[in-house]
């Protein structure tokens, strides 16, 4: 598999929706729901037993989506979505063996930083896109612009509580390449498996602009 950008990938949509799916019959029906509503980059987060089978069922069935592993801690998960053709993967935050993992795959990892301390020890890696968790209470808009001067070569995807009130505000700082959520698929949306509402929110969210 080729490494693509991971700017690239991050350039397809305004948001990422980041999805804990418990059941994989759930995962078909609201992959497709974001796709046609205009979220094509989908980020499935490994926090269920059910995520891997998710993935192959999203990657095999579902035209248009571009699908990445989210939360993957450490050099076996990254080796394992390696082993799916996964798109990215995203972390919350960074290890050195995670890094190391991370410069001999074929997938881009997207990985998290809270600080700018965090950030710039990610720069010496070479990563000049991150992802900015959790984005507020880490510090939020005011905290991530704050970031843009000093730290001009980094862009961020922020990700953690964003909603859609706040979600304009970042994606207006010159910094935010784009931004994660998971607003547009509610739990209790997810549970009565209403995908018309999936689909109406989604199409909401992409209409964000940067």
């Amino acid at each position: 598999m080729a490494k693509t950008s991971l700017e690239s990938i991050l350039k397809l949509a305004t948001v990422i929706p980041v999805l804990v799916i418990e059941d994989v019959a759930d995962a078909l029906p609201l992959a497709r729901a974001l796709v046609k509503a205009g979220l094509p980059v989908l980020e499935i987060t490994l926090r269920t037993g059910k995520a891997l089978d998710c993935i192959r069922a999203i990657m095999s069935d579902v035209e248009g989506a571009v699908v990445g592993a989210g939360t993957v801690l450490n050099a076996d998960q990254l080796e394992e979505v390696a082993g799916l053709d996964c798109a990215f993967a995203v972390s919350p935050g960074a290890t050195p063996a995670l890094l190391d993992a991370a410069a001999e795959s074929p997938v881009p990892l997207l990985p998290g930083a809270a600080t700018a301390s965090e950030a710039m020890l990610l720069l010496e890696r070479g990563y000049r896109v991150q992802k900015f968790f959790p984005a507020e209470p880490a510090g939020g808009v005011s905290y991530l612009s704050a970031l843009a001067s000093p730290l001009p070569q980094i862009r961020f995807c922020p990700t953690g509580s964003i909603s859609p009130g706040t979600a304009s505000a970042y994606l207006a700082l010159p910094n935010v390449i784009a931004i994660g959520g998971s607003w547009m698929v509610p739990r209790k949306i997810l549970a009565a498996r209403d995908w018309a509402s999936v689909e109406l929110l989604s199409r909401e969210a992409a209409q964000l602009k940067r």
